[in-house]
């Protein structure tokens, strides 16, 4: 029995440890979004942090500031759940499949 406990706290520390890896490696992961056929490209973190907006002249119109609002909207979006996404698939690839598909983890 006390094998048993004793493997089951390594595992739990290497689980431990592989997430606060992932955690960090989540920081370097960048995502990108387009909306508007490219008119608005918005870069996410893995964490869902939005790192950079970048707009298309064109698509910059004084007499029409709400068309561009909502393309900025919907890039962030996109690449806030292209962030989930590829947060979650990163976490599944890190922990060997130990923790159930979609589970959220504090701080993610």
């Amino acid at each position: 029995m006390k094998g048993g406990m004793n493997k089951l706290m390594q595992q739990a520390q290497m689980l431990q440890d592989a997430l606060a890896k992932a955690q960090e490696e989540l920081e370097t992961l960048e995502v990108e979004a387009t909306a508007g056929g490219g008119a608005v490209t918005v870069t996410a973190s893995g964490r869902g942090d939005i790192l950079a907006i970048r707009i298309d002249p064109e698509a910059i119109t004084p007499d029409d500031p709400e068309t561009l609002e909502d393309l900025i909207l919907a890039g962030v979006s996109a690449a806030i759940e292209k962030s989930r996404v590829a947060a979650n698939e990163h976490m599944q690839q890190v922990t060997g499949g130990m923790l159930p598909p979609g589970m959220n983890l504090p701080g993610m």
